[in-house]
């Protein structure tokens, strides 16, 4: 297949943007964007690694074929979360050697591979391992992995290592066979994720192109030639080949969280032959399909990577669990089947994911969402009745606070995506808000519910804001999804509980002890700090201005907030890289200067972000962040949980369109690098005075004209509000 992929530079006034003729949006992708940062410790700056991966994976697929940044020396892994930030997943690692393998891999964490990036694009990754001049490229389907391990001039043998009983924390239990020649077969468990035991079982199937002259296994630092099985911690299989007839050597592997001979299945329905092109080809066809979603054009080329980039790790996640015989694990630890034109789906960060990336999945691919959140409901009916926060795998983690996946349901419902089972997702929502001790799994849905219910209040300000959010969307589903005005009025009287942690005082939202004792001014909040949390009641920000004596008041509280974007946990300013401040930069549309929000999400987006390894603010949370600058970008940001609606500022690119759902098009023009003020917008013709616009007005296709200028227009969008409730 011949790939055309031209970018026209072409000078527009002042400002240098690029056209571009495209036929593989998948080369525009950057994967080594927010691969780098520094490190774990939050006192190291936390907030500042993406914590992305640069290697292979397809939209929403099972597989990803690349190394990890919290183990980099062990090689190349097949499963990875984008972005999530604690050590986690990372089984069977593969790593070539120059040469006959000579003192045991142990737990791989003293390769040095010197990695040398050559190309890192949407399905497809070259990396040269310079320490030991081997090329490797690897490429995926949905669940399998394929590579080439390409070694020198002059090397006479060359090594393939396989960790069975390693993975990204502590393999508890493993097992790996050399079933013959050249097939590898096995299985491990998943070990922890943040302090949370992540029991899922992963079996793996293994093929080279050719067959070793020497194989074996190792466990600890005990090298066993010719042996054929291994099992436990720290262990695998290595096969040592001749390179005298050719130095390049392929590899491939499937993977299922169900069995064996489900993986050996999915690799032989998946990936049929030793055709690397072709399924580099195929995965790039599949990035193709989704990225082409969206085509933007009037940005520099960085700009223009960035973009891509983003809306790619939006569509990393969740994944799909089941294989291509349609089983999956599910939450009770049984085989169940999915109906063969859908598919199972895991991977659910919600407490990020809520707020920016189900929004843009749903407007763009509302099949899949739809799969997505009957795959959550099914989880809850499967673990317990009541809905789980963050999933791995099919293990309920716990991780974060909240309810947050009752706003992903009501998220993806408001913005199209409506093809799953209505009324026990509202059951299950329900259960978790009504039942104290309502569990998934082991984990309760929303502890210190019984609390929450008696006194208004749980004594942490943040899980308070996380559920008062919730019933807010809950009471939006009801009535949007079935018309339930009772259960909806119930759940609009919940949401306005953030007022009971109001101190009059303070003139802030503080914790406070269960005898009403107010608690220290950043006690009780959840990764942000007090003036982060302010802002976490996005469906009543008339609410929260008023209540702090207006519109000027709050201003002056958003101007404060935002004399630094760049802040961490600790800070009392704002944090482009934290999930609780996403929202924030749009509040300004509400409070009667619109200008502000416009200078200041082009500010974020230009300081914030950039094409390089470490170009990320942040954690990309399983494409939160890549949602939230896709969003910014074309101009419009979902900020009220469970409303189909959009709050504006100024696009970053002069042309963009939106393939929909209806087959129409959302067309967005007049946006600029360079500009940052809206002057004038139309809608269809009609000239639009107002920040906030309805989803339901563009899912059928809209054209938006926009005029820019490098003067605020300081009178645009302040005649009409956009909505509060109650």
């Amino acid at each position: 297949m011949k790939i055309v992929c031209a970018l026209l530079l072409i000078l527009i006034g002042n400002e240098a943007a690029f056209t571009q003729t495209v036929s593989n949006y998948a080369n525009l992708v950057n994967t080594r964007i927010g691969s780098k940062g520094k490190g774990h410790d939050i006192n190291e700056g936390y907030l500042e690694a993406g914590y992305t991966f640069p290697g292979a994976m397809y939209p929403m697929g099972m597989v990803q074929f690349t190394p990890t940044f919290f183990a980099p020396n062990k090689g190349f892994v097949v499963n990875q979360l984008s972005g999530a930030g604690c050590d986690h997943m990372a089984n069977f690692p593969v790593m070539p050697l120059a040469g006959a393998l000579k003192i045991s891999p142990n737990d791989m964490k003293d390769f040095k591979p010197e990695y040398k990036i050559k190309k890192a694009v949407a399905g497809f990754f070259e990396v040269n391992l310079a320490k030991e001049e081997i090329n490797v490229a690897l490429t995926v389907t949905p669940h399998t992995g394929m590579a080439t391990f390409n070694f020198k001039d002059g090397e006479e043998k060359g090594t393939v290592v396989i960790g069975s009983g390693i993975n990204g924390t502590k393999v508890n239990e493993a097992y790996a066979k050399i079933t013959s020649e050249n097939t590898i077969e096995g299985y491990a468990d998943g070990g922890s994720f943040c302090g949370s035991a992540t029991p899922y079982k992963i079996y793996f199937a293994a093929k080279f192109d050719q067959s070793p002259v020497q194989s074996g296994t190792w466990k600890d630092k005990v090298i066993a030639p010719d042996s054929k099985e291994v099992a436990g911690e720290n262990s695998g299989v290595y096969l040592t080949f001749d390179l005298s007839k050719g130095k390049t050597i392929k590899y491939k592997f499937a993977v299922s969280y169900v069995s064996l001979a489900n993986a050996k299945e999915n690799l032989a329905k998946e990936n049929t032959g030793w055709d690397f092109n072709s399924i580099k080809n195929s995965a790039q066809k599949a990035w193709n399909t989704y990225l082409s979603k969206i085509k933007v054009s009037g940005g520099s080329a960085d700009e223009i990577t960035q973009f891509y980039t983003n809306l790619y790790h939006a569509f990393g996640h969740p994944n799909i669990s089941n294989d291509v015989n349609g089983q999956y694990m599910g939450a009770d630890h049984k085989v169940h089947t999915v109906a063969a034109d859908k598919n199972n789906y895991t991977s659910f960060s919600n407490w990020d994911t809520y707020r920016t990336q189900v929004q843009l999945i749903s407007i763009l691919a509302p099949k899949e969402t739809s799969d997505i959140i009957q795959s959550t409901v099914d989880f809850a009916v499967q673990s317990g009745g009541s809905l789980p926060r963050w999933v791995m795998a099919n293990t309920e983690t716990g991780i974060m606070q909240g309810d947050p996946t009752s706003i992903v349901i009501a998220n993806a419902f408001a913005f199209g995506a409506k093809n799953f089972d209505l009324t026990t997702a509202l059951k299950v929502m329900r259960k978790g808000a009504e039942v104290p001790g309502a569990k998934s799994q082991t984990i309760e849905t929303r502890p210190y519910l019984a609390q929450y219910l008696n006194k208004g209040y749980v004594n942490d300000a943040s899980m308070t804001l996380e559920y008062t959010s919730a019933d807010f969307a809950i009471g939006q589903f009801a009535l949007q999804a079935f018309k339930n005005k009772a259960v909806y009025s119930t759940y609009l009287k919940r949401s306005t509980w953030w007022k009971n942690q109001f101190d009059p005082k303070t003139k802030w939202i503080r914790s406070k002890d269960s005898d009403g004792t107010w608690r220290g001014q950043n006690d009780g909040m959840r990764e942000a700090n007090y003036k982060s949390y302010y802002w976490m009641v996005p469906y009543n920000i008339k609410g929260l201005a008023d209540i702090i004596g207006g519109n000027k008041m709050a201003e002056a509280r958003l101007d404060d907030f935002f004399r630094k974007l760049n802040a961490n946990y600790s800070n009392d300013w704002f944090a482009a890289g934290n999930e609780p401040d996403f929202q924030v930069p749009w509040a300004y549309n509400w409070v009667g200067v619109p200008y502000k929000t416009q200078a200041l999400v082009k500010k974020i987006i230009k300081e914030q972000y950039s094409n390089k390894d470490n170009g990320l603010p942040g954690n990309d949370d399983l494409g939160a962040m890549g949602a939230f600058y896709v969003f910014a970008n074309i101009g419009l940001f979902p900020v009220i949980p469970g409303v189909g609606g959009l709050s504006i500022n100024s696009p970053s690119f002069s042309k963009i369109s939106i393939s929909l759902p209806s087959g129409k098009i959302l067309s967005i023009n007049g946006g600029s690098n360079q500009l940052d003020y809206i002057k004038q917008l139309k809608i269809n013709g009609k000239i639009v005075n107002k920040t906030w616009l309805n989803w339901k007005d563009l899912a059928q296709g809209a054209k938006l004209q926009y005029v820019l200028s490098a003067k605020p227009n300081k009178t645009w969008g302040t005649v009409n509000t956009p909505p509060s409730y109650p």
